[in-house]
């Protein structure tokens, strides 16, 4: 479930810098809640 809400977050990140839409800093913070359930996943030693 956390892999791939990691895997849509990242998508969701590179349609929005290859279209400019970025709301200010919302492209940046899906990044950073990818990253981070991505650091989640590594932490508890599950593979997605």
């Amino acid at each position: 479930m956390v892999g791939a809400m990691v895997i849509v977050l990242l998508i969701l990140w590179a349609l929005g810098l290859i279209t400019s839409f970025t709301l200010g800093g919302l492209i940046h913070i899906l990044l950073v809640v990818a990253l981070a359930g991505l650091v989640f996943l590594m932490l508890q030693g599950r593979r997605f």
